[in-house]
């Protein structure tokens, strides 16, 4: 009995060891964001040479997600996390010795390279281990690690740089990280596979004849990219436009995001698990309502003077957003086979960030004719056009997602 209860429990001990693992790629890539006046001062970089190391990050990690979506299939999705969570964190150890600009770049290279192997393989793994009903909230509960990574992770990352210096937080993170790899060796286990194998089809070749799963693709390039345009321009809008320090902007154009992301993101699995059980593609409807509450609670960005008033609509869209985020990966799921799961989430990982580099600069480029407040409310328009999307593939996702049910 006791045994069966310990098996009961596993999946959501499995959340436990993976939320760890989310804060953690959240917080590793926070880091240099912290310590960049720092890494200005001591190495003379120039803010052209703090964007690249940036970008550099983002284009290694949208196409090594797809490769690590590929490998997810086809190797024990385990050893992908725990050999991944090892090789970012000994890259950003040596990111904290690093000794000129040259050695920097290589490093935030070599992380992203690590870092991109966890998402597609993690979400794949949890979605192994957990029944459809349950799905949307043990994914979603995984992905308020992201958030809480992302603003504790720089919180604690400037707070040690403070106290000691900028090399710290890498080392102290990249320790924390190859302990918990350690533990995860003990801990971490794959799902048994009661039946025989069979010949399955190509992983790869069932996501691009997927119509729904592509439509994903498409969405997801579209709210990330939206997401990411705000997220992006919102602090440098309250430091300009509202006249706050750097403390207060922070405050204001991001720490909300992050709060309401954390927030909102486990009620959206809950909300598309509770519409699922009413429909079978009730994690697609789930999706619309959040895309459409992100844009509708955009909008009044545009006309907003205070920081008060910025914070209320950030946190609002963003509360939007999050119940997106809570079944993105669920929703995937519902409409490819278990065995294709890592290549699709992986090549969603890659089309969404290509969107994400692509709308800072169409917000910079409206702001100079109408404003960095306009600039960034138009991006509601990307969020319409998703939802629209969505609704328009109501057919061929009830289709999809009744095979992929007959299957398994």
């Amino acid at each position: 009995m006791s045994s069966l209860s310990s098996s009961a429990r596993y999946p959501w001990i499995l959340i436990g060891l993976l939320w760890l693992v989310a804060f953690l790629n959240a917080a590793d890539r926070s880091i240099i964001i912290a310590v960049m006046p720092s890494l200005r001062d001591e190495f003379g970089l120039s803010n052209t040479s703090l964007a690249l190391l940036n970008s550099l990050f983002f284009w290694i990690y949208a196409i090594a997600a797809f490769v690590a979506g590929r490998m997810g299939d086809s190797i024990r999705r385990t050893q992908i996390v725990i050999y991944g969570l090892i090789f970012w964190s000994v890259a950003t150890g040596l990111t904290g010795l690093s000794t000129g600009f040259a050695m920097l770049l290589a490093c935030r290279g070599l992380v992203a390279l690590g870092e991109a192997t966890y998402y597609p393989t993690a979400t794949a793994l949890i979605s192994d281990w957990h029944q459809p009903r349950w799905r949307s909230r043990a994914l979603s509960l995984h992905q308020t690690g992201v958030f809480a990574g992302a603003g504790l992770g720089a919180f604690f990352a400037g707070f040690l740089a403070d106290k000691f210096s900028w090399h710290t937080p890498f080392i102290v993170f990249a320790v924390i990280g190859v302990v918990h790899a350690v533990i995860l060796m003990k801990l971490l286990r794959d799902p048994e596979v009661k039946s025989a194998p069979v010949k399955r089809s190509e992983p790869l070749g069932i996501v691009l004849r997927n119509r729904p799963a592509v439509m994903l693709c498409v969405v997801f390039f579209l709210a990330t990219g939206a997401s990411t345009g705000v997220t992006v321009w919102a602090p440098t809008y309250v430091h300009d436009a509202l006249k706050l320090d750097l403390a207060g902007s922070a405050l204001i154009g991001s720490a909300t995001i992050n709060i309401a992301g954390f927030l909102t993101v486990p009620f959206g699995g809950w909300l598309a698990d509770t519409i699922a059980r009413r429909t079978a593609i009730g994690r697609f409807y789930t999706l619309a309502i959040g895309l459409g509450l992100a844009a509708l609670l955009l909008l009044p960005l545009a006309s907003v003077t205070t920081a008060a008033g910025v914070g209320i609509v950030l946190v609002l869209t963003s509360f939007g957003k999050g119940i997106f985020d809570g079944c993105i990966y669920a929703a995937m799921h519902d409409v490819v086979p278990a065995h294709a799961r890592a290549t699709a989430v992986g090549a969603m990982t890659m089309i969404g960030f290509f969107g994400a580099s692509v709308t800072p600069f169409l917000v910079a480029w409206a702001s100079e004719s109408f404003g960095m407040a306009a600039g960034m409310t138009s991006l509601a328009g990307l969020y319409v056009v998703a939802v629209v999307i969505i609704l328009a593939m109501r057919p061929a996702i009830a289709r999809a997602v009744a095979a992929n049910s007959a299957e398994h």
